[in-house]
């Protein structure tokens, strides 16, 4: 497949991070990334085995000289993997966000689960929210630092 440029990935690392619903814990993390992922209206072709390997190598856990060079896998991180439409909110009319861009329901969870799948090839222990639930996410962000991905 190919990457249509929509497909957007939040990359937070992270202590730890963990989401409930309804007061009940459904994923925990420790050190590790919490990443939020939203697919575009536009996305076809979507090419999520060379966004997975790139997740997985993204080298931003410092090595024993503080320099971001170690990898999640390289730290035995963990990933905890949230759908999250909002991503493609349209904030620049008005001071309610559409979100027209985003993905239909239907197709995301698809997309989503195809992903799902695939980042497992990599990350064999990978955690999840639930598609579409009302979650409370918990975390602790490390640095901080976070990263948008939006690859070619």
């Amino acid at each position: 497949m190919y990457y249509n440029k929509n497909m957007k990935l939040v990359i937070q690392k992270v202590l730890n991070a963990s989401i409930t619903i309804d007061n009940k814990l459904i994923s925990k993390i420790d050190k590790g990334l919490l990443v939020f992922v939203g697919f575009n209206v536009n996305d076809t072709n979507v090419n999520f085995d060379k966004i997975a390997k790139k997740l997985v190598n993204l080298r931003i856990f410092e090595d024993s000289n503080n320099k971001m060079n170690l990898s999640v896998n390289d730290v035995n991180g963990e990933i905890l993997l949230v759908s999250q439409f909002t991503l493609y909110g349209d904030t620049s009319e008005g001071n309610r966000p559409s979100f027209t861009n985003a993905l239909n329901a239907n197709d995301a969870k698809r997309y989503y689960d195809e992903f799902v799948n695939v980042v497992k090839k990599y990350k064999n222990d990978l955690k999840t929210g639930i598609f579409q639930a009302d979650m409370k996410i918990s975390l602790v962000n490390d640095g901080p630092c976070t990263i948008i991905m939006e690859m070619n």
